[in-house]
């Protein structure tokens, strides 16, 4: 049987697109036993892959790594986002002349990107090397100003209008599919800016939309009980504190560690876990002593299963599992970040965990919110879990109307 030679680019920053490409990956891999698959992301998702057992590009680590730009543009627990596209000019640049290179020395019959905009660009100014199917992966649509300065708000206009310009010149778009992980309803019903479309129009065209993507089946960590067993927790309240895949975040643990001796006052056994992640430092971050602190945790979403209460960056991938999950979760959203912004839409739309904002929120005022959820009971709606299996089948179909 001919392999079916596929490159799956892994793009965003952290970890949690990762975890939903890997999923989507083997349910690939259930429906096309042909299906030969190799890897272009940069680190920490590269460790997740090898860890797997997944087939690197070779020469990878020459892939720049946008968590650095994310990380510098950051201020604290504030990034906005605008400015971080600015500074990831030049890995853009050299991860597209690295895409460039290697689909011209080797040949794949199809490409997947999650969140590749510039591989998007490259491809829409090059359609003539364009000699795979292209399957592209989102999670938002378009960007928002954050603040009233005017750059911004320029460069923020320029962005949006690049990305509605496929819908607004009625022309073909560089992909042969594009699966948005969510629902219609997630999509803002705005425009994209002054004389441009509505976004959610747009998404409604050019979109297929697949639910949410998880890497674990909700139902199988519904015994807490069981889940700590496994992991070795004993029966003490547990409060899990995260951050994302990225070194931004220092503060919002330093204040979970403040509130957590607060809270402690009044629940004497309460037990809590750090989780500081794969790139920083966990020398680096004030914790108490009596705490247990952690860096990189593989299978997180194992954990989140397990505590009493988890205190976590307003990420979609962590906010959605702890949804998925029901367990009661506070969420500081990245100040400044349009994407991360909307994700606190969604959340909030759901009845899904409490919002709060770091620069406002004091260690009295979290060890009060750690003291009145945890161990609540929780009643999130159900929300669409298959997503990893409909984007396999959507990327099937296509594959099956081109051969």
């Amino acid at each position: 049987m001919k392999k079916l030679k596929t490159l799956f680019i892994s793009g965003s920053l952290g970890l949690g697109h990762i975890y939903r490409d890997t999923a989507i990956a083997n349910q690939l891999r259930k429906l096309l036993p042909e299906i030969e698959i190799e890897w272009l992301a940069a680190n920490p998702a590269t460790t997740i892959l090898i860890n797997a057992g997944e087939k690197l590009v070779p020469d990878t680590e020459k892939y720049a790594n946008e968590n650095i730009s994310a990380e510098k543009t950051a201020k604290g627990s504030s990034l906005n986002l605008s400015k971080y596209l600015l500074k990831s000019r030049s890995e853009w640049k050299k991860n597209t002349d690295f895409f460039l290179n290697l689909i011209t020395s080797k040949k794949y019959d199809i490409v997947i990107g999650d969140e590749t905009y510039e591989i998007n660009l490259a491809l829409r100014k090059h359609p003539d090397i364009k000699k795979f199917l292209f399957v592209t992966i989102y999670d938002f649509v378009g960007l928002d100003a954050m603040t009233l300065n005017p750059l911004e708000r320029l460069g923020v206009y320029y962005w949006n209008r690049v990305w509605s310009r496929d819908y607004r010149l009625k022309q073909k778009p560089p992909y042969d599919l594009a699966l948005f992980v969510g629902e219609l309803e997630d999509v803002p019903n705005i425009t994209f800016g002054f004389m441009l479309p509505n976004r959610r129009d747009f998404a409604k065209s050019l979109y297929t939309f697949i639910g949410y993507v998880f890497p674990f089946e909700p139902s199988n960590y519904s015994n807490k009980l069981k889940i700590r067993n496994k992991l070795g927790y004993g029966n003490e309240p547990l409060l899990l504190c995260s951050l994302g895949g990225t070194a931004i975040g220092k503060e919002l643990l330093e204040l979970c560690g403040k509130a957590y001796l607060i809270a402690k006052q009044q629940i004497t056994n309460l037990k809590a876990l750090f989780i500081t992640g794969p790139r920083l430092s966990r020398d680096s971050v004030n914790l108490p002593e009596e705490t247990e602190i952690k860096g990189f945790v593989p299978n997180l979403f194992e954990h989140f299963a397990a505590c009493d209460l988890a205190i976590v960056q307003g990420g979609a991938t962590s906010t959605l599992e702890l949804t998925a999950l029901r367990r009661p979760f506070i969420y500081f959203p990245l100040e400044n970040h349009c994407e991360q912004a909307n994700v606190s839409r969604i959340l909030s739309k759901r009845g899904a965990g409490v919002k709060l904002d770091l620069s406002k929120t004091t260690s009295e005022m979290l060890a009060d919110q750690i003291l009145k959820l945890i161990g609540a009971n929780v009643t999130y709606p159900d929300i669409p879990k298959d997503g990893a299996q409909k984007a396999a089948q959507y990327i099937v179909k296509l594959l099956n109307e081109l051969s």
